[in-house]
């Protein structure tokens, strides 16, 4: 029994060392994958913001001066910045929630606070320092690295709406609850989807007026909603970096299939042994 339980942690002991391998693997693949993301993310919010000024509401953009343009245009490529630096921190331990040098850039009016609050503070960094080796502790850093990515996304698009919406391009009339009821219904594919240019949100949705008229409780709604699954298939090395990442997973749940299993047998054959050495006839 005691040679058993030997060459069962040996082979935990092996299916670790697989497990510490797979670890590095995904944190690398990560890295990449986040920084090809963050270019991404910058060019696919200039187009949506393209869109929603040039399609969406044209004749507001047009009463916009020279220089508003400008300014918007800017301030816009600075939210891309930001974001694709926090998309980047996220994963490194030395980095999260690094704002120590953003103070240098004063001209932002608060676009660099703005975007970063709240998502990187030590409390959700997702550098890898928990136990590489077990799977249990490796998923549970890769999924919240997953919705942290999300949430960067989520906040990156809320606070383009209300950068363009104080432009006075997009229109004042949608308050922030609104925007956001719109963005929740298109994440649950309710109300009336409308085609159009990707990450963007363009919906037709009924909002409860007290003063019911034919029409007065539809109201049209276009603003920026960047996801994920829009960006990555709009980039062929973001969606291979994407493939990757779930070939590695493929293995880790593979490994972490039979750590389980060895844990399980190891138990076994411990408590059988317990049992033997206290029987007494």
């Amino acid at each position: 029994m005691a040679r058993a339980i030997e060459r069962i942690e040996r082979d935990i002991a092996a299916i670790k060392e697989a497990i510490g391998a797979i670890a590095v693997e995904l944190q690398s693949a990560y890295a990449s994958y986040l920084n090809t993301l963050g270019l991404a993310v910058r060019k696919q919010l200039i187009l949506a913001s393209y869109h929603l000024c040039t399609q969406g509401y044209p004749e507001n953009f047009l009463n916009l001066s020279l220089n508003q343009r400008q300014q918007l245009q800017q301030a816009i490529r600075k939210l891309g910045q930001v974001a694709a630096e926090q998309l980047l921190a996220c994963i490194k331990s030395e980095e999260v929630g690094g704002d120590e040098g953003d103070e240098e850039d004063k001209g932002d009016e608060g676009v660099r606070s703005s975007l970063s609050s709240g998502l990187l503070d030590s409390s959700n960094s997702q550098s890898l320092d928990a136990d590489t080796s077990n799977p249990i502790e490796l998923v549970k850093w890769q999924q919240n690295l997953e919705e942290v990515t999300q949430e960067i996304l989520k906040k990156l698009s809320h606070d383009a709406n209300i950068l363009i919406q104080k432009s006075g391009v997009l229109p004042k009339k949608l308050p922030e609850p609104i925007l956001a009821a719109a963005a929740a219904a298109a994440s649950e594919g309710s109300g009336e989807a409308m085609p159009g240019p990707p990450n963007l949100l363009n919906l037709v949705i009924e909002i409860e007026n007290e003063q019911q008229s034919e029409d007065s409780g539809l109201t049209q709604i276009m603003a920026i909603n960047l996801r994920l699954g829009e960006i990555e298939f709009a980039d062929v090395t973001l969606s291979s970096e994407r493939r990757q990442i779930r070939s590695i997973l493929v293995q880790l749940n593979k490994l972490g299939r039979e750590y389980q299993k060895k844990h399980r047998e190891k138990a076994i054959a411990e408590a059988e042994a317990a049992w033997r050495a206290s029987w007494f006839e």
